[in-house]
């Protein structure tokens, strides 16, 4: 295994970057860490909505977040890379693919994190709000929203563990993130799976293990000023 490492470390971490495209650990953070951050202002829009007093607002948001945490991830991948081009006749890179895919679903999954945050907020904080003159839409954005992004902090740190997670679903479309690398240097050493594999899933469990762990210390922290 050692002679691996020493080998394809840089293959592992970077692909062929910088004699070519960026791969490796550093595409498939890159992806997640955008995936996330364009994902989460769309995320707070549908959760805002989901929690709306308007019905015309409120019913298609909950039925778009049903439908998308319904469907697989690798399906709406395969739709984007091979069905839409079909139909539309624009091609989409296996990046802009993957990355169009994480913030879809992603912004599904905030959604629901930021209306549990903001319902499992006290309700006489927005009545308060309201008697002090505050319009609806004013008593979310200067109360109630700021309240709740702050408990959402360690659901964020497990959604972003699971984006880095999701990443791997790119390797069907040859996008060359870390598990598309790990195939690749499998490819070329043949005899030695077990410690390839052995090595991309040593680096997937620390990865997110870390962070699961930072996740666990934001929430005891909560915890602890909460008290």
């Amino acid at each position: 295994m050692s002679e691996l490492i020493d080998t394809y470390w840089l293959y592992f971490l970077v692909g062929q970057y910088p004699n070519g495209p960026l791969g490796g650990l550093a595409l498939t953070l890159v992806l997640a860490s955008l995936g996330l951050l364009l994902a989460l202002p769309l995320g707070v829009l549908l959760g805002l909505a989901r929690v709306s007093p308007l019905p015309w607002l409120r019913l298609p948001v909950t039925g778009l977040v049903f439908v998308v945490r319904g469907t697989p991830l690798l399906m709406v991948v395969f739709w984007a890379y091979f069905f839409l081009p079909s139909v539309t006749g624009l091609k989409t890179n296996q990046f802009a693919t993957m990355l169009a895919a994480l913030v879809l679903f992603d912004a599904a999954y905030l959604a629901e994190i930021v209306r549990a945050g903001l319902q499992a907020l006290p309700k006489g904080q927005l009545q308060a709000a309201r008697s002090l003159g505050m319009s609806y839409p004013q008593a979310l954005r200067l109360v109630l929203l700021p309240q709740a992004l702050r408990h959402m902090l360690p659901s964020l740190v497990n959604q972003f563990i699971s984006t880095i997670k999701e990443t791997s679903l790119g390797t069907i479309i040859g996008l060359s993130e870390l598990s598309y690398i790990a195939n690749q240097i499998n490819a070329q050493v043949l005899v030695k799976p077990l410690q390839v594999y052995a090595i991309l899933a040593g680096s997937y469990f620390v990865l997110c293990f870390g962070l699961s762990r930072v996740a666990y210390a934001l929430e005891r922290r909560l915890n602890t000023r909460a008290a």
